[in-house]
């Protein structure tokens, strides 16, 4: 339900939909916007011109606009934090406070979703929000990356790490071996997970299977934990189930095994394909060849499950510029992807104890600037070629600094 109204000359909307409760005090000069779960958890606020974004693990990352530079964003330190959370809640209890006296006007009054809401934003402290990320940490191993629309997934470790973990530009696995959980281990876990979240799961729209590449595992490990996920979860009701998987492994199952897969569930894998050029590959240490990916997609697509392609813009530097953008172009036109399929451009991201980092220099690499990087996203995407029959994949760019779970 949404209400409208005003407080202390500022335009008020309440919305407590099913999935979180949203406050927004609109004025002449500056917007407050904070949005909760029913578990009490802050999501995502607005104040004083910066944007907040509160993770799980209790972290916060701070983004706003600044003239002649465009977008800025900062991790904030965990003192800075539990500001934020604090002023958030404090404008909360004010503002509820005022409701409950009658001095802030209401088009209807609260309905008992929102009082629920509002009760559970100011019941969750600075205590309890630090109990609650430390508890994260024991439900999860750090969460490194997710596709954006899967930003909102429950995540659920099916397996941990990466099987092969040689890739230079990745290191968000690094700290821990590769290995598939027995289903006992992996139902607890979905379990804990749930239990974890409480009412705040409503705000949770899908199901991931993780880490970097969790369906790698076997067929028969594989379904049982499938099943595990089922006993657990309302996976239809949830959304379904997706996952990522490089496209060497995908070679090794077939299409009648992803529409098994389908069949419980399974609506879409990631492959992070990086580049269609072979030589590139080889440099960045990615196992497996753009055939492999390219007939990987094919038999997931015979298999009944949608795929979403990821290419890493600016890989290789201006030395393998030309033969990333020709190789990766051919690539993609020939998975034949449609209308429910996704392609994301990635911005390498470099830093200086990066394995790809110390490649490039020891190769003398001369990096694409910023610019040149998303010019050569443009680039593949206006010489890409759908189908008219089949639809053209959604195509959006994929900024892993941005990544909050």
């Amino acid at each position: 339900m949404v209400t409208l109204g005003a407080w202390k000359g500022r335009s008020l909307t309440l919305s407590a939909k099913t999935n979180c409760l949203t406050a927004s005090l609109q004025g002449p000069d500056n917007a407050s916007v904070m949005s909760y779960d029913y578990a009490g958890r802050l999501w995502t606020a607005m104040l004083e011109g910066v944007s907040y974004r509160r993770g799980l693990d209790g972290k916060i990352v701070a983004k706003w606009q600044t003239a002649g530079r465009g977008r800025d964003r900062r991790w904030l330190s965990k003192e800075e934090a539990c500001q934020v959370e604090e002023s958030a809640r404090g404008k909360m209890s004010e503002l509820y406070a005022a409701i409950q006296a009658g001095e802030a006007s209401l088009e209807y009054p609260l309905d008992e979703l929102a009082v629920h809401g509002f009760e559970q934003a100011l019941a969750f402290d600075a205590a309890r929000s630090q109990a609650d990320a430390a508890r994260y940490h024991q439900v999860y191993k750090p969460v490194g990356i997710l596709p954006p629309d899967q930003y909102m997934a429950v995540m659920l470790q099916a397996t941990e790490g990466c099987a092969f973990n040689t890739c230079t530009f990745c290191d968000f696995y690094r700290d821990r071996p590769f290995r598939i959980k027995l289903e006992d281990e992996f139902e607890a876990h979905a379990r804990s997970v749930k239990d974890f979240f409480g009412p705040g799961l409503s705000l949770r729209r899908t199901i991931f299977f993780g880490d970097a590449n969790s369906l790698i595992a076997p067929m028969p490990r594989l379904l049982p934990l499938f099943g595990a996920a089922h006993r657990v979860y309302d996976v239809e009701q949830m959304g379904g189930i997706y996952a990522f998987l490089d496209g060497f492994s995908a070679a090794k199952k077939t299409s009648a095994d992803f529409r098994r897969l389908a069949e419980l569930g399974l609506k879409r894998v990631y492959v992070g394909m990086e580049s269609g050029s072979e030589a590139l590959l080889k440099f960045l240490r990615k196992p497996g060849s753009p055939e492999d990916v390219v007939r990987s997609v094919h038999t997931m697509k015979d298999g009944g499950v949608q795929v979403g392609v990821i290419v890493l813009l600016g890989a290789g530097g201006k030395t393998y510029a030309a033969g990333h953008v020709k190789d990766t172009v051919r690539a993609i036109n020939a998975m034949q992807l449609g209308l429910d399929d996704l392609v994301y451009f990635s911005e390498l991201v470099e830093s200086e104890g990066l394995p790809y980092t110390q490649a490039a220099y020891q190769a003398h690499m001369q990096p694409l600037t910023t610019e040149e990087r998303l010019a050569q996203g443009e680039q593949i995407e206006n010489d890409l070629r759908f189908s008219t029959r089949r639809g053209t994949p959604h195509i959006s760019r994929y900024d892993i600094r941005e990544f909050v779970y």
